[in-house]
């Protein structure tokens, strides 16, 4: 995973996604999912262009269940766009870049 790619878990959760002052994009996956694996590099793409601006990272659904759990995450791959500690929405599945960094935007205003 590339530097700016967060890494959550369920320790560090509340402190760094729920309690963030920027934006937060959680990218739900797991090591087996293909599409998980396939949307990578844009979410990497993503984290190193809004660097600052917005935090964008990754919770591997296996390692650290309760966040999903916590969040209803029934299908990977799952991006969840949380501002101020609640979630603002979610995108399932691979969408185009453009289609991520618009939502993402939406939350920056």
């Amino acid at each position: 995973m590339g530097k700016s790619v967060f890494v959550f878990t369920d320790t560090n959760f509340k402190t760094e996604a729920l309690e963030s002052n920027v934006p937060v994009v959680v990218d739900f996956w797991a090591e087996w999912c293909g599409p998980c694996k396939a949307i990578s590099p844009t979410i990497e793409e993503i984290a190193s262009e809004l660097d600052g601006k917005a935090k964008i990272g990754k919770v591997n659904v296996d390692d650290n269940p309760e966040i999903a759990n916590n969040f209803n995450v029934l299908n990977i791959p799952t991006l969840i766009f949380i501002k101020g500690g609640k979630e603002m929405g979610r995108m399932v599945g691979i969408n185009p870049k453009a289609e991520i960094l618009r939502k993402i935007e939406a939350l920056a205003k």
